[in-house]
């Protein structure tokens, strides 16, 4: 499903990653263990096509993602990644509807099927009576299941989710690898940078990959 091959990227001569050599299965859940500023956030950014490598391939289910047109590549996230931010990059002044199709509304679809997709994921996050709230009015666990909810609303392929636990409690944490679990069961490819101890030894977790000063160990 994800193969890195030789991938270095810098920043303002700055290495973030080197040398990254990484295959992935499809309906694997994998681990990237480092410590902040190990390069884990690059890595996901570079599988999600939001930045390109200095050097060597990301190639996605059988496309070089590293070589797509910036149009291309914007598709390429649109159809294929649920990508899950750390600090969730929710519209505040939006409600929960407005924020959750948001990844809708460059396909144009017909609104009886941009409701049933809504409808879809607000009942699979048991946040149906949220739907017309202001988000910034909302708990930072009920954010966190809107932005997993936008994250799937195109059912897409590959879940990435960057340091997805680091503002929650651990009662949140807990539902959270709850959604994880789900996601699996419905073979979905899941990629979880952290350095949270609380995903490491539970049976879901298919490899733990560690990083350490942008290197794989």
């Amino acid at each position: 499903m994800i193969v890195l091959k030789g991938v270095t990227k810098e920043y303002d001569n700055i290495v973030a990653v080197k040398d990254i050599n990484l295959k992935i299965d499809s309906g694997e859940l994998v681990l990237l263990k480092g410590v902040s500023g190990s390069g884990k956030s690059t890595i996901l950014s570079l599988i999600a096509g939001i930045n390109r490598p200095t050097e060597g391939e990301v190639i996605v289910d059988n496309r070089r993602v590293s070589k797509l047109q910036d149009r291309f590549a914007s598709l390429y996230r649109r159809e294929s990644i649920g990508f899950i931010f750390q600090r969730y990059n929710l519209i505040p002044n939006l409600t929960v509807r407005d924020n959750i199709i948001t990844p809708l509304i460059p396909i144009n679809l017909m609104e009886d099927e941009v409701n049933r997709r809504l409808d879809r994921v607000l009942k699979q996050f048991n946040i149906v009576e949220k739907r017309d709230i202001v988000v910034k009015n909302l708990s930072g666990g009920e954010q966190q299941r809107v932005a997993i909810a936008r994250a799937l609303i195109n059912n897409p392929k590959i879940i990435i989710a960057d340091e997805p636990t680091a503002n929650l409690d651990k009662a949140l944490s807990l539902s959270f690898i709850d959604i994880v679990k789900s996601l699996k069961d419905r073979q979905k490819t899941i990629i979880i940078a952290t350095h949270d101890p609380i995903f490491f030894n539970l049976n879901i977790i298919d490899r733990v990959v560690e990083i350490e000063n942008g290197k794989i160990l």
